[in-house]
């Protein structure tokens, strides 16, 4: 999943989740008329917590990463 988000000045915004980052950037294609000149944006790729899992080394344990 993949999330966008604007900065515009002071305001920030969120928007997703969306399935692919075409998803994301066809919207942001739409938004970026609203925003001002100087706005910033990003698409970030959300991680599942299943993903958040390492191997311990030598116990072969799985332990979550602290976030």
């Amino acid at each position: 999943m993949y999330l966008l988000t604007i900065r515009d000045g002071l305001q920030t915004r969120h928007i997703g989740p969306y399935a692919s980052p075409r998803q994301a950037s066809d919207d942001l294609d739409q938004l970026q008329a609203s925003c001002g000149e100087k706005a910033t944006w990003q698409i970030h790729r959300l991680e599942s917590p299943d993903e958040l899992h390492v191997n311990v080394s030598r116990r072969g344990d799985v332990e979550p990463v602290a976030v």
